[in-house]
């Protein structure tokens, strides 16, 4: 099945830091695609793939789960891991999640993380609901696009399969269990204005975390999809300032001035 115009996964061969970013549930590389340009116009290795069953249609994201996910990111992991000398991890919503896992899965490997408005659980009764509904109803109503910025689209799918949404469920319930594995420096960025995932997922995880070197910012005039909303300057901003603070040799490389 072919990828959806736009929703190809990136990558950028640079210097010896590695950022490897992960894109939420039922959508796909393009939400984070202008803020992987801008870490690889700073000299950064990075690396943006397409999750399993996201990007071409809803029908193929059926058959996936959160193993199909969390396998393809951890793999990824493991070969930036092997390319550079230090590697941070970057998610949005559930791709947040799968950051975190990785970094409570790999310890030093990661040397920090970065989330923006990261979910951490599936709200509402439909998340009572999905156990049963998922064998009587195939999908509910998509969840994309959640942007204040004009004329902006989120690739992704307007239909979500149930059986991948309790398999989030299950994941989300799993990485909870995982956080206070989680003690790596941590940037939390998070939309007080966000239709998809409530405050309280942030602050469940900040409440969670070992991290001691923690910082959140809030997006005040954007949505979930931050990454393509009026902060997105800023995300960006943020995250090279987060990395050349832990990465010495991306400073040195004068990447951090433009490269």
């Amino acid at each position: 099945m072919p990828v959806l115009p736009g929703a190809e996964p990136y990558r950028h061969d640079g210097g010896e830091v590695g950022v490897l970013l992960c894109h939420g549930f039922t959508g796909s590389p393009q939400s984070l695609r202008p803020w992987a340009e801008y870490l690889a116009e700073h000299n950064l290795t990075v690396t943006l793939p397409l999750l399993p069953g996201h990007g071409t249609r809803w029908e193929d994201m059926e058959l996936t789960g959160w193993q199909d996910w969390y396998a393809e990111v951890d793999r990824e992991l493991r070969a930036l891991s092997r390319r550079c000398a230090q590697v941070f991890v970057f998610g949005l919503s559930m791709g947040g999640a799968l950051a975190l896992r990785l970094a409570a899965r790999h310890g030093d490997a990661v040397s920090g993380v970065v989330v923006v408005n990261p979910a951490n659980k599936v709200h509402g009764l439909s998340a009572y609901a999905l156990p049963v509904a998922r064998h009587v109803v195939r999908t509910t109503k998509g969840i994309t696009s959640d942007i204040a910025r004009p004329g902006v689209v989120e690739i992704g799918y307007d239909r979500v399969p149930l059986h991948a949404a309790h398999s989030l469920r299950n994941f989300f319930r799993l990485v909870d269990g995982e956080l206070p594995q989680v003690t790596q420096p941590l940037l939390v960025l998070r939309s007080p204005q966000d239709h998809v995932v409530p405050a309280a997922d942030s602050a469940r995880i900040l409440s969670r975390v070992s991290s001691t070197d923690v910082r959140e910012v809030l997006l005040e005039q954007s949505y979930h999809v931050a990454t393509l909303d009026h902060d997105a300057d800023r995300i960006c901003e943020e995250s090279l300032t987060f990395v050349g603070r832990l990465a010495p040799s991306l400073g040195k490389e004068g990447t951090a001035a433009g490269g």
